[in-house]
């Protein structure tokens, strides 16, 4: 069993999300989250500056801020996986900095808390 985690872009949550269903994974987790890459990103040309989630670093104006973005995790069997990272590549690769990154952790066990169930059985 495996978390796959995706860092996105805003704007390709429903897209992601709709790759995902067409690959049959229907369950998923999303939540706000905020950061960068190593690359230099121009605030002002994403238009955020005037938003109250604006983060600085270092220096206000040295292109170091969080940008909004958004954190899936799905918890598949590992033959599922390649599916999963697939979908999420499909939809989400643009080939510019800020398409973001995939994350694929081993998870020891899962349980259904309604029925006690355990294992690959509990992520339909």
């Amino acid at each position: 069993m495996k978390e796959v985690m995706a860092i996105i872009r805003i704007g390709k949550v429903n897209q992601t999300k709709r790759a995902l269903i067409d690959a049959g994974i229907s369950s998923m987790n999303a939540k706000e989250c905020f950061g960068r890459g190593k690359g230099y990103i121009e605030i002002r040309l994403l238009g955020l500056e005037q938003q109250e989630y604006e983060e600085h670093m270092d220096d206000p104006d040295s292109g170091s801020h969080l940008i909004p973005k958004r954190l899936i995790s799905i918890v598949v069997p590992d033959s599922l996986v390649s599916v999963v990272v697939g979908a999420i590549v499909s939809v989400n690769k643009t080939g510019k900095s800020g398409d973001g990154k995939i994350f694929v952790m081993p998870v020891m066990d899962s349980y259904r808390i309604r029925s006690g169930d355990h294992g690959d059985e509990t992520l339909d």
